[in-house]
């Protein structure tokens, strides 16, 4: 297992729990998804999201769109369940 602090923490957006800061990602290894510990800006909540809940938040200024919703195709593949629209 590996812990790694992230300086400067990323802004991230976790599916289904809103648009925060990760400042950490735990890699267990070849056989488990990167986790992503991630304060929300909302609530301060902490969560340990796992890699395929994750994307980089949108920013106009480097070009990045905001991230779409995950694809059920794609999320089945790694054993997450689809994530509702609404």
């Amino acid at each position: 297992m590996a812990f790694q602090q992230l300086d400067p923490p990323i802004p991230v957006q976790v599916i289904d729990k809103g648009k925060g800061y990760a400042f950490a990602v735990i890699d267990y290894g070849p056989e488990h998804n990167l986790i992503w510990v991630t304060a929300l800006d909302e609530n301060g909540e902490i969560w340990c999201a796992p890699n395929p809940l994750v994307r980089m938040q949108g920013n106009w200024t480097m070009g990045r769109a905001k991230p779409p919703l995950p694809s059920p195709v794609n999320d089945a593949c790694v054993g997450i369940a689809p994530v509702s629209s609404g």
